[in-house]
């Protein structure tokens, strides 16, 4: 400990001098002390004299330098896997009684000489308070971020050792050899689990989309392993329900054996679909758990209803309905404008085939066409020239040859490369002639070319009246281009990109809805069911005022209420992680006095892959260990664990220096003391009747 000031030290003989000067001019001077005993005036001086001369060191700025010696012991990091994995097997019952005791032993051990720090490690990182929390029901191991975790946290600590307790199988994240690159303290790891392969059953893989349409084909595909059962058979079903949707009996020819087995099945139904796929038992298996598998796949009646109206046939017509129809999610219907009586609401998108024209205005479709908002793709003919109000110009009959040339900077949606190399070689169309006039809101996609002249006169533009959309094509002759794609490449591949896009962006429709719920349609067992919603005004502006509830009702019809917390300008919502199963729910919020709701579903699915591989990797453990200069153990020999630790010469405590200036004035005792002393003083005084 020293003191220090901003000023050399030997001013401090200005500061006692200046406590002599004032203590000497108080007490020489009062007169009202002279009955009172010499050694209680000298007293009361000196506590004066020691008052001031304090009070005027304090002007030179001093600082109390300390020193302090630490000593860290060595930080001893036991990483304790908590996955399913673990007590999967015969053996499960001695990970779940011994081994937790011998574990609590060990760190109770290392305790006396170490400074310990127990974590457990699966799906995520926790501190490990006893382990007899340990529960070994965890989805996912990840060894790589554990060791991300120490990297993190301890960076600059004493760390001695890092003692990793695992079966050596992981099934997320990197290699934990590479990963572990980053650790530069010796790595013990404790061998759990067996490396006797045992007989098993395993659909070890189920690959499904995840959305299916309405009446298609959607396929499953299923890796089946089969361990140690060479000449036996199993039955794989899948039920939906009640009923029974495919069979097969499977025949193991090897005791590795391993097979993929493709399924298709029918969308039918609507709606969230829940799927049961199971591989029959065997009683010598080692589990039964891993034979089975749920899979959940949300079918969508997301069939675009396309309709084409024409004022007389037309190659371009077909060329039209045959491209659209080759994309299973459109539906087209086609009819000449004399024969068709039917409402419009049902149509996502209406195709106008020279309509209207000057023999034939269409004023009612177009009337009604514009009162259901739907967006339209209209074709101009030799006879009328369509302008994106679906008003007729007048035009003569004349008409040019041209070919197209495709905007490279079209904003809408994007063109690949081979359709742009693709458009140079389509044949001419026949286009109007006459004066074109787009409005400026307009984005055109292909340009005419006459001759050899690359002209801004559109062929083919997008435009929009409010929220709906309108493509125009001035000219007719398009089915040569289909015809030319297929000459080119033995398929139409190109042009129904183009005509497919071009309907894609007509045909969806911008959600105005004034609430919304967002999330997932499946979520793992594993994971949190979140969700984010949304509320707006009449102006469509983000409000968060009122509050948004909702109730989530499983399977068995048990209801989960819950209130979405607020965020800047929407909701968030943080349900927690459910139960495997089908859950449905309804959203309520009220605005002014309207109640808006909004209903879904969402699936949890089983997460399995901790029963796929049952089989330690204890090679795995022996070469992290072996890395890092440590070695392997079993959890019957943890004593001998402590002991290899207390051997190490390189495992032990450090002293590091800290040092720290404190201002003086900001002591608290020395305060207390001028103040004890100046009161004395004080309290003398008055006591002998002096001011």
């Amino acid at each position: 400990m020293n003191l220090i000031t901003e000023t050399p030290l030997w001013f401090c003989l200005f500061c006692i001098f200046a406590g002599l000067v004032y203590s000497f001019i108080l007490y020489r001077k009062d007169k009202s002390l002279n009955e009172i005993s010499v050694w209680l005036v000298r007293l009361m001086a000196t506590f004066r004299f020691i008052v001031i001369s304090i009070l005027a060191f304090f002007l030179l700025s001093p600082l109390l330098k300390t020193i302090n010696r630490n000593i860290e012991k060595p930080v001893i990091i036991v990483a304790q896997d908590n996955s399913e994995s673990i007590i999967v097997g015969k053996d499960s019952s001695f990970y779940k009684k011994e081994y937790k005791q011998n574990l609590k032993k060990l760190i109770d051990n290392l305790n006396d000489k170490y400074e310990v720090r127990t974590y457990s490690f699966a799906d995520k990182i926790k501190e490990l308070k006893s382990p007899d929390s340990l529960k070994f029901n965890e989805k996912q191991t990840d060894i790589s971020s554990l060791f991300d975790e120490i990297e993190t946290r301890y960076s600059n600590r004493n760390v001695g050792a890092v003692i990793l307790a695992t079966d050596g199988l992981y099934n997320k994240g990197s290699n934990p050899i590479y990963s572990s690159d980053k650790i530069k303290v010796p790595v013990y790891t404790i061998a759990l689990g067996d490396t006797t392969v045992k007989k098993d059953i395993i659909l070890s893989k189920v690959n499904a989309n995840r959305l299916a349409y309405l009446g298609n084909q959607f396929p499953i595909e299923l890796v089946i392993n089969a361990k140690q059962l060479k000449g036996k058979t199993t039955t794989l079903t899948i039920n939906k329900g009640t009923a029974t949707l495919f069979t097969q009996t499977i025949n193991f020819n090897s005791d590795a054996f391993i097979t993929t087995i493709p399924v298709l099945l029918d969308a039918k139904e609507v709606g969230l679909q829940h799927y049961k796929i199971k591989l029959s038992t065997l009683p010598e298996e080692m589990s039964f758990s891993n034979n089975d598998r749920d899979v959940f796949v949300d079918v969508l009646d997301a069939r675009q209803k396309i309709l084409i109206l024409a004022d007389a046939p037309h190659p371009d017509v077909a060329a039209l309905k045959e491209s659209i129809e080759s994309n299973q999610n459109y539906e087209v219907e086609s009819y000449m404008i004399d024969n068709f009586d039917k409402p419009l609401k049902k149509y996502n998108l209406i195709i106008l085939y020279q309509l209207p024209n000057v023999r034939n205005p269409s004023s009612k479709i177009i009337n009604e066409i514009n009162t259901a908002n739907i967006p339209v793709w209209a074709f101009s003919g030799a006879s009328s020239i369509l302008k994106s109000n679906l008003s007729i110009t007048n035009a003569n009959q004349k008409a040019n040859e041209a070919e197209a040339v495709l905007d490279k900077n079209f904003p809408l949606f994007t063109i690949s490369d081979e359709l742009r190399k693709a458009v140079k070689d389509f044949p001419a169309v026949t286009c109007p002639f006459g004066t074109y006039g787009t409005e400026n809101s307009s984005n055109t996609l292909i340009y005419q070319r006459i001759g050899i002249v690359e002209t801004k006169t559109p062929f083919m533009y997008f435009n929009s009246v409010g929220d709906n959309k309108m493509a125009i094509v001035e000219g007719e002759g398009i089915w040569r281009w289909r015809l030319q794609d297929f000459a080119a490449h033995g398929n139409h591949n190109l042009f129904d990109e183009l005509v497919s896009k071009t309907v894609q962006y007509l045909s969806v429709k911008v959600d105005k809805s004034f609430f919304k719920i967002i999330g997932k349609n499946n979520f793992l067992e594993n994971e949190a069911i979140e969700m984010e919603g949304e509320v707006y005004n009449e102006s469509y502006e983000l409000i968060n005022e009122p509050e948004v509830n909702i109730t989530i009702t499983n399977s068995e019809n048990k209801i989960f209420p819950f209130t979405f917390s607020k965020t800047s300008n929407a909701y968030r919502l943080n349900a927690g992680m459910m139960p495997v199963g089908e859950y449905k729910y309804e959203a309520k919020v009220k605005v002014g006095d309207k109640m808006y709701t909004q209903n879904g579903t969402f699936s949890v699915s089983a997460l399995q892959v901790e029963l796929i591989n049952t089989v330690a990797d204890h090679q795995m453990l022996y070469s992290l260990a072996k890395k890092h200069n440590g070695e392997m153990v079993y959890p019957t020999d943890l004593e001998n664990l402590v002991k290899k630790l207390n051997t190490r010469d390189d495992i032990k405590s450090v002293s590091y220096s800290e040092k720290k200036l404190t201002d003086l004035i900001n002591l608290k005792w020395i305060f207390f003391l001028l103040l004890t002393l100046l009161t004395f003083e004080w309290f003398m005084r008055k006591r002998n009747g002096s001011n």
